[in-house]
């Protein structure tokens, strides 16, 4: 029998040739799955000598020791988060005077001088591509305070845009500020603040996270910090006819012994971000929640994290386009425009949807924030 066979390129290789490539591949665990390397590395652990196990578990005690006092820190961040909290709101107050148009700043107060400047080549391209989509809303002179503000952030904010639908949209002109509030407890209020408005007859909407810092006795080294482990929403006054969370379908019933046929009307759920106000309750038993319910409040905790630590604290920098919710980068802008000018070539492409973004970077604001379970693609209406 011959000790060489074809490989995968066409060519002959021999035994040995193929054992070096094995050990290759094991020599480094790059190339498997989080599953594979983690079986690899326990069986590692295994083989090692007794005396050496032992090191080892001696360290994952001490790790048990660390986690315990990374417990007590992250504990100690959320009171402090929610001392400066305090201070930010006096700022976060004097925000919506000027975005509601209670205040006109001075002159001093809107001079802001860029620290970046743009180059005029690119500045040029994107306008020349912004000429050929949906042109922007043109406001009058005299507009008061800051128009469509919130709505502007939710629209282009990837993680927010998905909850709004088009009969959201008029009633989301109507907000006017999002406060945060946090309690002792850990946990934490969104207060959604609405102008009077045509559709219901509250001031404020709430939505209300808790959160954990607990280590699983179970599965202890997969503490990362506090996590949102449940919500509550509020319930919301509709005036009649208002409630854009429900549509009305007709169908029609036949009656089973005299056979006529009537049309009935029913109410039954719509996709809206109003939805948001209205999440799937926890059990005492969180094994017991069903998997659509899971997938929703995931997505809700998400969005209830990244409005507290992101969107909140910087909303004019979502407004202005300096930071923006989107994974495309400036190097995937400059591959998307190599590829439409070779396009350009053959012929006239479609408007594109994204003009380029940049990341946003740095951490999260505040340890506090944890985990929030899953990242679903989209976020799932309830």
């Amino acid at each position: 029998m011959s000790n060489t066979e074809e490989s995968f390129d066409g060519h002959e290789s021999s035994d040995g040739d193929e054992k070096k490539a094995y050990e290759s591949i094991l020599s480094n665990p790059s190339y498997f799955s989080a599953t594979m390397k983690r079986m690899l590395l326990k069986h590692m652990v295994k083989s090692l000598p007794e005396a050496a196990q032992k090191r080892v578990k001696a360290l994952k005690n001490l790790q048990l020791e660390f986690l315990k006092h990374e417990c007590m820190f992250f504990e100690e961040v959320y009171q402090l988060e929610r001392k400066y909290q305090e201070k930010y709101q006096v700022i976060a107050d004097k925000r919506k005077a000027i975005v509601h148009g209670d205040y006109e700043p001075t002159n001093e107060e809107s001079e802001f001088k860029s620290d970046v400047e743009e180059d005029d080549e690119d500045d040029a391209m994107i306008q020349e591509r912004l000429k050929s989509m949906k042109s922007i809303q043109q406001y009058d002179a005299n507009v008061k305070g800051i128009p469509d503000f919130w709505l502007t952030i939710f629209r282009n904010t990837e993680l927010l845009s998905d909850m709004i639908q088009p009969h959201d949209e008029n009633l989301l002109k109507h907000l006017i500020d999002i406060k945060i509030k946090y309690d002792e407890d850990l946990s934490y209020t969104l207060e959604f603040h609405f102008q009077p408005n045509d559709y219901f007859t509250d001031s404020v909407l709430t939505k209300k996270y808790f959160l954990r810092c607990k280590i699983d006795g179970e599965e202890p080294f997969e503490f990362e910090g506090p996590e949102i482990y449940k919500c509550t929403g509020c319930n919301i006054n509709w005036k009649p006819g208002k409630n854009i969370t429900v549509k009305t379908i007709k169908k029609k019933q036949k009656h089973k012994a005299r056979g006529a046929v009537r049309t009935i009307s029913k109410q039954v759920p719509t996709d809206s971000f109003f939805n948001f106000f209205n999440p799937p309750e926890v059990p005492e038993d969180e094994s017991k929640l069903d998997e659509e319910s899971q997938n929703i409040l995931a997505t809700d905790f998400e969005i209830g994290h990244f409005l507290r630590a992101r969107i909140i604290p910087r909303a004019v920098l979502f407004y202005t386009g300096d930071l923006v919710d989107d994974d495309e980068s400036d190097d995937d802008l400059e591959e998307e425009e190599d590829e439409m000018s070779e396009e350009e070539e053959e012929e006239t492409p479609e408007p594109a949807q994204k003009t380029g973004a940049r990341k946003i970077k740095g951490p999260m604001k505040g340890s506090s924030g944890g985990k929030q379970g899953e990242n679903p693609a989209e976020c799932q209406q309830q």
